[in-house]
């Protein structure tokens, strides 16, 4: 544990409350901002001034010659699994995985082709929000720009007109929590290799009940389609949505025993508790009672700190599927498109050893990964 985290978890227990550098705490919240510098240190590129960095290891991409890499090879079979035809290309919004290129590389290339807008909001895990005291509410960067292997990407200014039309409740704006976050950055790096001209609006998600998340993704839902006619934007053409989220996380390393600590018959339970959720609430019309199913499965509702079955997108998603089906009920409704899964040892890995990239993980049948990949689309209008 860092530094700053024995800080912060001494000081929590001692009942020490302080306020955000970038808004005052939450309701009830007691926790110290981690310090910037002990954030930036262990990124691989610490963020400096306006740019953001990287945080992530020798397993993601660094280098367009990586990323060139990692794009040829993934898109080589064996293929991810197949749960359905894909969609045309334009599509509203699809749901990612964020782990290691070489686990995650054919679900990544299998998706990201499907989103052609140039801006794209992207909305992630927070993984750490205990430790910044965050919940309920969304938190945006204050960066011009994130970096990528292929170069620069820019913050739409999408984002600050989203903001001044958000109830400033609804907010905040933190870029030592998006230092400490990894989960955008992947679906940066691939979506940029897709469009050269890329914008983003980056959003992480904190700990929510439903009614919570469901305030929040309506009030964001409305605020983007405002936007959206204001500036004579279509859904999937010019503006889409994507949703970072691994799937299970299974063995004990990741408290989930669900079906045992491990093995090959509990390697199969697991995945296929995954396929129902991406075949079943994920899959076909999009509406309220499917994504509060999947929060429910994610999480105890009552205690939504505490995992039911560990998707590393136990916020991101239903928060993200709650603001698309708001932008979308006037389009008609959104469709879910199961289209693959794969996971850790589901099949080879993508093989990037010789470009200096490997997994920095384990991958057996007692710690594994899934990995989601799903697209939305809405009827096309004129």
């Amino acid at each position: 544990m860092r530094p700053w985290a024995l800080v912060l978890c001494a000081l929590t227990a001692m009942g020490v409350a302080a306020s955000g550098a970038n808004g005052p705490a939450p309701p009830g919240a007691t926790y110290l901002l981690p310090p910037a510098d002990s954030i930036r240190h262990g990124m691989v590129v610490p963020s400096a001034g306006a740019v953001r960095g990287r945080i992530d290891s020798t397993s993601y991409a660094f280098h367009a010659s990586q990323m060139a890499a990692a794009w040829e090879r993934a898109g080589k079979p064996p293929d991810p699994g197949h749960l359905g035809p894909l969609p045309a290309p334009g599509v509203a919004a699809i749901i990612c995985p964020h782990d290691d290129f070489s686990f995650a590389g054919r679900v990544y290339r299998r998706v990201i082709p499907l989103v052609t807008a140039r801006t794209v909001v992207v909305i992630g895990v927070f993984h750490r929000y205990r430790r910044f005291g965050e919940h309920d509410r969304l938190v945006f960067d204050t960066y011009r720009e994130w970096s990528a292997p292929d170069g620069p990407v820019p913050v739409s200014p999408l984002r600050d007109a989203l903001l001044r039309r958000l109830p400033r409740a609804d907010w905040t704006r933190d870029s030592i929590a998006h230092d400490a976050e990894h989960s955008l950055e992947p679906l940066v790096c691939w979506l940029r290799h897709a469009r050269p001209d890329l914008e983003i609006v980056p959003i992480i998600v904190p700990a929510a009940h439903f009614p919570r998340l469901e305030q929040l993704g309506d009030h964001l839902g409305a605020a983007l389609r405002d936007e959206m006619e204001k500036r004579h934007w279509k859904l999937g053409r010019d503006v889409a949505i994507a949703i970072s989220a691994d799937a299970i996380h299974y063995g004990p390393d990741f408290k989930q025993a669900t079906f045992g600590e491990g093995g090959v018959r509990a390697y199969e339970q697991a995945v296929a508790r995954d396929l129902e959720l991406i075949n079943g609430p994920l899959n076909g019309p999009l509406t309220i009672a499917k994504i509060r199913s999947l929060y429910d499965t994610y999480v105890d509702p009552e205690r939504p700190d505490d995992y039911r079955w560990t998707w590393c997108g136990r916020f991101s998603v239903p928060l993200g599927l709650l603001t698309l089906e708001r932008i979308s009920r006037a389009l008609g409704g959104a469709t879910g498109h199961a289209i693959a899964y794969e996971t850790s040892i589901g099949s080879p890995q993508v093989d990037l050893r010789d470009v200096g990239m490997k997994p920095d993980a384990p991958s057996n049948p007692w710690h594994f990964v899934g990995y989601p990949g799903v697209a939305f689309t809405t009827r096309p209008t004129r």
